[in-house]
């Protein structure tokens, strides 16, 4: 079987679940999540716990077992506690600021970058004296959250010789050394 796959995934205090179909439901304090999956899996609820088991041992079958159970975790988890992630902006002139769902940033291009964020994502800028502009988000749902992340982080992604662009708060750049005197 497969070690996460088997695993049962308790529900906290506040989070409902409804399998209909073959489409799940997690609705909890934070919001409300839903993800069909392959009707092969089932996926059953039982007392406070998420079961999710396959028919047999086929390797389709073996790999969509771990996929779906880690899925709802991630719900679950979601809709209970929610997920943050903070971008930082490492770059001189380099600035964030929000305005509703919409955020701008100046990246040192000649323009600046106005991003329409989804209802879901709750954005925050923060930009202190001598420290580097924070941009937070917080979802519910992981996989749009990472999707948006990714996107900010492409607009300017970390250099290796100076370190600058937009990279995850506590990221380590790798760093390269850059010319040297040619000896003659």
């Amino acid at each position: 079987m497969s070690r996460i796959g088997k695993l049962p995934i308790d529900m906290p205090k506040g989070v409902t679940v409804t399998v209909n179909g073959n489409e799940i439901t997690v609705k909890g304090p934070k919001g409300e999540l839903k993800q069909t999956f392959d009707p092969a899996i089932s996926i059953e609820v039982k007392e406070n716990q998420i079961v999710v088991s396959r028919p047999n041992d086929e390797k389709e079958n073996r790999a969509k077992h771990g996929l779906y159970r880690a899925l709802v975790h991630n719900m679950v988890v979601g809709v209970s506690e929610g997920y943050k992630k903070t971008l930082e902006l490492v770059g001189v002139g380099f600035r964030a600021a929000n305005n509703g769902q919409v955020l701008e940033l100046s990246l040192g291009y000649t323009h600046n970058i106005f991003v329409k964020l989804a209802p879901e994502i709750k954005v925050e800028t923060k930009s202190e004296r001598n420290m580097n502009p924070l941009v937070m988000l917080e979802s519910c749902d992981k996989q749009l959250l990472g999707q948006v992340c990714a996107k900010l982080r492409s607009f300017r992604k970390p250099e290796p010789y100076k370190g600058k662009g937009v990279k995850f708060e506590g990221e380590q750049i790798r760093r390269k050394a850059g010319k040297s005197a040619g000896a003659k």
